[in-house]
């Protein structure tokens, strides 16, 4: 739901700086620069929480990459039909 209407979500502006920032790391992250770090910071994000969050994003890039390669098929368990479904 939070995707589809960030605005929505109950996010703090430290929150959605965070978010921004590791949408452009997974999208492009060579066009991160050192300005957009110093806006986290600024956010009174820590060193170890910004590297926290782009060690988390890119293993997950990592993890679906893999998957995709290997053509594994999602398991369903995050959505609402299907066998695998969450009751």
């Amino acid at each position: 739901m939070a995707a589809a209407h960030p605005s929505s979500a109950g996010l703090t502006e430290a929150e959605q700086a965070l978010l921004d920032y590791v949408k452009k790391v997974t999208e492009a992250a060579y066009k991160t620069t050192t300005e957009d770090v110093q806006k986290l910071r600024d956010q009174s994000w820590s060193e170890d929480q910004i590297a926290e969050a782009v060690y988390i994003t890119a293993m997950f890039a990592f993890f679906n990459r893999v998957a995709d390669a290997f053509g594994i098929e999602p398991m369903g368990y995050l959505g609402t039909s299907g066998t695998n479904a969450a009751k």
